[in-house]
């Protein structure tokens, strides 16, 4: 995941992510690169000192959106994740799957081409997380690119969408024939 977003440089091969070579790109355009991919993380990484409507314009004040677009833009995420009633409450006050969903949001509003999904449903319960992976298969199921990391098994086998399976840095199998979980 670090390699893709770049956070780390690979020190051999090829990456390629929505067109940019990220062997070759310059440390200027990492960000440029970041805005064409919505990530969610395991840990929220919401801003605690900005509420739930905030938290998710952010990504939007960051690529100089209009406050007009923003907040259309904004209010329709956060509906679309069944979170419009809780726009101006702050993070403290949700539960972790209400943050979770705000996490969510915020990848998604400002139209991602791929979507990075870090263990998305590790700190949520299980109803949640079909929840969570149904919404993701809605997005994918729309046009954009879903990349999921999980450890559990029991989402990838009844979803099942493509698996890679890594072990120690390897592809040790990849379903990628096939539309089956592995």
């Amino acid at each position: 995941m670090k390699l893709i977003v770049r956070e780390e440089k690979a020190n051999t091969g090829n990456i390629m992510v929505n067109g940019y070579n990220l062997m070759k790109i310059r440390s200027k355009a990492i960000p440029m690169l970041r805005r064409t991919m919505g990530i969610v993380f395991q840990d929220f990484r919401l801003i605690p000192t900005m509420n739930v409507f905030d938290n998710v314009a952010f990504a939007m004040h960051v690529t100089g959106a209009p406050t007009r677009k923003i907040r259309k833009d904004v209010s329709a995420v956060l509906s679309m994740v069944g979170l419009g009633n809780k726009a101006r409450s702050m993070p403290n006050q949700l539960s972790g799957g209400e943050q979770q969903r705000v996490g969510l949001a915020r990848a998604l509003v400002n139209k991602p081409d791929l979507i990075i999904a870090d263990e998305p449903t590790g700190n949520v319960d299980p109803t949640l997380s079909y929840e969570i992976v149904s919404k993701l298969t809605e997005i994918n199921k729309q046009g954009t690119t879903v990349l999921m990391v999980t450890h559990d098994h029991n989402l990838v086998r009844d979803f099942q969408h493509r698996v890679i399976i890594l072990e120690n840095g390897q592809i040790v199998a990849d379903n990628a024939a096939g539309g089956e979980g592995i």
